[in-house]
């Protein structure tokens, strides 16, 4: 299992949206991390498992503590909250400056993070939602520890210029220079279209040019679906079947995908079978079983 870290270099992407419906279809058990230093927005717009808020002291802020003494993978679990479709997640923080009480501790929660797939008892795969990185933003010291950094990047001109000069910096920083996708180290650095579905591959095919031109050791892993509806529908403030959306289509095929290429590499867990952490559905979905979503309070009623 592994790491998967997502993150924006400027601007409103989607990352917190693309991370959720990522999570919300991911074939193994996850556990979704929302590591923004900004602060996280989860607790904004969905509803706990028990039909109210999810409770803003219960996550990132309250595994600060923890992690100064030490943290082991499984205590993890302890500041996790389920959304009342059983998807599992580590609230962010509610404003930045509290970010402070996490300073020096990134590297202990990247590799607590990464380390959660050997865990006996409650291996989990991670996507950490990082939001919007620079070269001094904290959340990247989660990169070293991570099997693939994605970067989330919308289709306009000014964005494609900023996410090819993003993956050539972080591959600099991460591998030593810039690199061919072919050769590039781990973590693996990726970048995931927020496109129309309609000249999704066209663009994709023309950013990968441009991304393996310029020789930044990134290309394109795959898109999400531009679905403003579909979007409102996994934050709650829509209803309609989810499922059928097109973002969760997309989502579907990017993890389809992705697991193709990289999943081998991605080990089995080993600890007992049948063991799932509180609140996870035995279906290995995160969401109402046989549906994979996450429940967000009126999504897919």
């Amino acid at each position: 299992m592994a790491l998967i870290a997502l993150a924006a270099d400027k601007g409103s992407p989607g990352v917190t949206t693309a991370a959720v419906a990522l999570a919300a279809v991911w074939p193994r058990r996850v556990l979704l991390a929302e590591t923004d230093p900004a602060g996280g927005d989860l607790v904004y717009r969905s509803a706990a498992a028990h039909g109210g808020p999810l409770n803003p002291n219960t996550g990132m802020l309250s595994i600060a503590a923890t992690a100064r003494r030490g943290l082991v993978p499984d205590q993890l679990w302890d500041h996790v909250q389920p959304l009342s479709g059983g998807l599992e997640v580590l609230v962010g923080l509610g404003i930045s400056e509290q970010a402070a009480g996490l300073a020096g501790l990134w590297p202990t929660l990247g590799r607590a993070f990464a380390s959660l797939a050997d865990s006996p008892n409650a291996a989990a795969d991670v996507i950490a939602d990082c939001g919007r990185i620079s070269g001094d933003s904290p959340a990247t010291e989660l990169f070293q520890h991570a099997a693939l950094v994605l970067l989330v990047s919308r289709t306009e001109p000014e964005a494609i210029a900023r996410v090819r000069d993003r993956a050539a910096a972080l591959s600099n920083k991460l591998h030593g220079g810039p690199r061919g996708a072919a050769n590039a180290g781990m973590p693996l650095i990726g970048v995931v279209l927020v496109a129309d579905t309609n000249n999704a591959a066209k663009l994709s095919g023309q950013v990968n040019d441009m991304l393996v031109h310029a020789q930044t050791g990134a290309r394109v892993v795959g898109t999400i679906a531009d679905d403003p509806a579909g979007a409102d529908q996994l934050a709650g403030r829509r209803r309609g079947r989810l499922e059928k959306s097109l973002l969760i289509r997309s989502a579907r095929k990017v993890t389809s995908d992705l697991y193709q290429q990289f999943g081998a590499a991605w080990s089995m867990p080993t600890g007992p079978a049948g063991h799932h952490p509180a609140g996870h559905n035995s279906t290995g979905h995160n969401g109402p079983a046989g549906t994979g979503m996450p429940g967000h309070a009126g999504a897919g009623r």
